[in-house]
């Protein structure tokens, strides 16, 4: 496990491998999403134990729209069932509930439910964690590109002004420290759109277990990789070395 100066603040995860999880069992794949909730809850568990302040989950791109529809439904069905179950749970271990993404695309009575989640976990002040529902990297950037162009058109902001802090507080992550690092489980290494811009000096930690098989010895794993890691964000070794010591 990672040494405790050394944890991360803000830990992303891209949850792939459900469908496969449930194919390898001969099962639909809707059953591996149901089994990888029970992933989400200990993830959740682990990150909070392990101090870190927030944990950002990709539950469905906006790339997944173009997926099955019966898939899609019963995922949407899903979400409303983990929410009713889990919500009571979350704001009782002191968990700051936040959605990202288009939710204007999901069906209204999600819509408030998720309203409701936020709403009601609003006020506590323990792990933040973000979801992200209808959610891409492109979608986050090009919304945050439009906000500022109307801004410059309406006068209240100049051209000149625009630079990395304005862009970062228009996208969905806007108060929440970049991440430090991403978990993609299920074998594949890339980011597939998510965070594009706030994933910018991650470390990158990728593993084989689909994710219904990750728990916290993989989350320990990985938090070992993050520790050992030496963050240059652009400088040189000597640099760094020279500011921590």
């Amino acid at each position: 496990m990672a040494e405790d100066d050394n944890i991360p603040t803000h830990v992303a995860v891209i949850m792939d491998g459900n469908g496969r999880w449930a194919r390898k069992r001969g099962r639909p794949r809707h059953a591996g999403h149901r089994a990888g909730v029970g992933a989400v809850r200990e993830t959740v568990e682990v990150a909070a134990k392990r101090g870190i302040s927030y944990l950002t989950v990709f539950a469905f791109s906006s790339e997944n729209w173009s997926r099955p529809r019966e898939e899609i439904s019963k995922l949407m069905g899903l979400f409303v069932e983990a929410l009713q179950r889990e919500v009571d749970e979350l704001h009782q271990n002191n968990v700051r509930l936040r959605f990202i993404g288009a939710r204007q695309q999901l069906q209204p009575g999600l819509q408030d439910k998720i309203a409701a989640a936020e709403q009601q976990t609003a006020g506590n002040t323990g792990l933040g964690l973000q979801v992200a529902v209808a959610y891409g990297g492109r979608w986050d950037i090009v919304q945050a590109v439009r906000r500022l162009a109307m801004r410059v058109k309406q006068g209240h902001l100049s051209v000149d002004d625009i630079d990395d802090d304005s862009v970062a507080q228009e996208l969905e992550l806007a108060g929440i420290p970049d991440p430090d690092l991403l978990i993609r489980t299920g074998g594949e290494q890339r980011i597939s759109n998510f965070l594009l811009w706030n994933l910018a000096y991650a470390e990158l930690w990728f593993c084989d277990a689909l994710w219904p098989d990750f728990g916290e010895r993989q989350f320990d794993e990985a938090l070992t990789f993050f520790a050992r890691r030496e963050r240059r964000f652009g400088h040189t070794g000597e640099q760094v070395k020279a500011v921590t010591s």
